[in-house]
């Protein structure tokens, strides 16, 4: 089978990697891809904003299946355009894809499907936003409703974070993302990452994971788009799996096929372990970054077997099995993020800190006259298997500290609360 492979980040090389291993691949593109994905893939210049182009590049390479890694081109419609053409696609159509491109869209289909989530009210005006607020007072969640690249969310522990959220919305800070504005009750927990690969009809679960959205150690800082991730996550027990499958996805699923919009993709759903049982704070249609690439080390089966399956309806007949192992990947990251990232710094060492049990995706490098350069943000995912998250966590830092690249950092608390429990448990 020809795929083409869309996005440049962690997550599209973790996925690459993960498709050129099926016995059915017979070439695999990716756009625009980076120096790691192209290891893997052959990387094409398309400009993934321009359909057409994309749906053209597809006849002409006799393209079976295309894989969207990232949110943005799912959300402008690009497996609808595809679909039109006869491509088979792997992710949602523009009219589902809003389950992550409007939290309000979100929190609206849980309030008509009895779904579990946090109460909420959604504004488009900065007065009346703020009047609820000196209302409801803090703690208090505040979101920017569109994508606005993980960076949109406030958890507000005071009501003046909470007012210089909602200003910061409706001030540009998040483009249009910001035009209207959620604001969630604040719901006390522990987070947990779950996922589903849906083909309108069937979800079949696919694995749990957490990860660590705060750029310093001991979850400190501002949010991020992550950085570090592991699985599995013990505290998405079977029971915990089974009820999450009952009241959060399969009712999700039912709505939007009652809607006329069937979601086909992966269904990503973060959740908030409370007392009274799981509840949804948001949702995702693609793979998460970094929680792919802990989940692709850890997958058995053939990747590319199960996403067109989902892509053609057939899941139903499908089961997804697991190593035994546990993986944990480690952001490395631009100083300065997540402000204003320090850009252009040659990384070295990157082929010595691999090995069997030690991935490194990249997520925003390019190359340089035969070098890797550091041009993003979040630019590497030091991703191990071990048979503990502690053997995993070890094995991933042992790698870090191989690699030169004095512009980067990390966090050096990964896996924190899993290797406590481990601990507590040896």
């Amino acid at each position: 089978m020809n795929i083409l492979l869309i996005g440049s980040g962690g997550r599209e090389h973790a996925l690459a990697w993960k498709l050129a291993a099926s016995p059915m691949l017979t070439r695999l593109y990716a756009a625009p891809g980076n120096p790691g994905i192209a290891r893997e893939a052959e990387l094409v210049a398309l400009d993934i904003a321009d359909h057409p182009a994309v749906a053209a590049f597809c006849r002409e390479k006799s393209i079976e299946l295309v894989v969207v890694g990232p949110e943005a081109p799912l959300v402008a419609g690009l497996a609808d355009d595809l679909r039109r053409e006869g491509v088979a696609v792997f992710g949602p159509s523009a009219a589902a894809a809003q389950l992550e491109g409007s939290k309000g869209f979100t929190k609206d289909l849980c309030a008509r499907h009895g779904i579990p989530t946090g109460a909420y009210e959604r504004f488009n005006n900065a007065p009346k936003a703020k009047a609820y607020l000196r209302h409801v007072g803090a703690p208090i969640v505040i979101k920017a409703d569109g994508l606005a690249a993980g960076k949109g969310v406030t958890v507000a522990m005071t009501l003046n974070e909470a007012i210089d959220a909602v200003d910061a919305c409706f001030e540009g800070a998040y483009g249009e993302a910001g035009a209207e504005v959620v604001i969630e009750e604040f719901l006390e927990g522990e987070e947990a990452s779950f996922f589903c690969l849906c083909d309108g009809e069937t979800a079949l679960p696919f694995g749990t994971a957490q990860d660590h959205k705060r750029v310093g150690e001991g979850d400190t800082g501002p949010n991020t788009g992550g950085m570090g991730a592991y699985s599995p996550a013990s505290v998405m027990t079977p029971a915990i799996i089974e009820q999450t499958m009952r009241e959060i996805i399969e009712p999700t699923m039912k709505g939007l096929a009652e809607a006329g919009t069937p979601f086909v993709g992966v269904l990503y759903a973060g959740l908030m372990l409370t007392r009274d049982g799981p509840k949804l704070i948001e949702y995702n249609v693609r793979f998460g970054d970094p929680e792919c690439q802990v989940l692709m080390l850890r997958l058995k089966d053939d990747l590319l077997v199960l996403l067109k399956a989902a892509a053609d309806g057939q899941l139903g007949h499908m089961s997804a099995r697991w190593r035994d192992e546990a993986a944990l990947t480690v952001v490395m990251a631009a100083k300065g993020y997540p402000g204003t990232p320090q850009k252009g710094a040659v990384i070295a060492g990157l082929d010595s800190a691999s090995d069997e049990s030690v991935e490194i995706f990249h997520a925003g490098t390019v190359e340089s006259d035969g070098t890797i350069v550091a041009n993003g943000g979040r630019v590497l995912n030091v991703t191990a298997l071990g048979p503990s998250v502690g053997e995993a966590r070890d094995r991933a830092y042992a790698a870090v500290d191989k690699i030169d690249w004095p512009d980067g950092f990390c966090r050096r608390d990964i896996g924190w609360r899993e290797i406590e429990r481990e601990n507590k448990c040896s």
